[in-house]
């Protein structure tokens, strides 16, 4: 797999996910070793529940840790250009409706659609890539294709991520 960018602050809040995580197993051990002196196994929800607990934990860790050695981390406090790139801001009309859209391109480890960030791997974000303002690009949708012009592309680094 090639190299996955992440912005520091991504890189951050997944580095903190994963110490937590490693942080969590002692307990759930714990929780498995209780339920277990309590008997019979075959009959015990609080088994099961701590087994399942571990096993989420212990993928999620192997997630992460997988993709730990990959990430490309970037300053975007550091991104200019003219270009829709990992970092722009990136506003977006739709030519049939006229409708506007402004979205933060990030990897897909840190991109939220819910704080105004999409991935660059996302259809819409692999479209963008490259363009530039006035340019005109068409993403399928699942309610069909649409048409796109770029309105604008700016950098505001860290000031145009919703942290909170």
């Amino acid at each position: 797999m090639d190299r996955i960018p992440i912005s520091k602050q991504g890189f951050e809040k997944i580095s903190q996910e994963f110490e937590d995580l490693k942080a969590q197993r002692p307990a759930i051990i714990q929780a498995i070793a209780e339920a277990r002196a309590e008997g019979d196994l075959s009959e015990n929800a609080g088994y099961d529940a701590a087994r399942e607990r571990q096993g989420m934990l212990e993928a999620r860790i192997s997630y992460i840790n997988s993709r730990m050695p990959l990430f490309d981390v970037l300053d975007l406090n550091t991104l200019d250009g003219d270009q829709a790139i990992f970092g722009a801001t990136v506003e977006v009309e739709d030519i049939d409706t006229e409708e506007r859209r402004t979205f933060t391109l990030l990897g897909p480890d840190d991109a939220d659609h819910k704080k105004g960030s999409i991935s660059v791997l996302s259809p819409m974000g692999l479209a963008l890539l490259g363009k530039e303002e006035g340019d005109e690009f068409i993403v399928d949708a699942p309610r069909g294709r649409i048409e796109y012009e770029i309105i604008s592309v700016k950098f505001l680094g860290t000031a145009g991520l919703n942290l909170k």
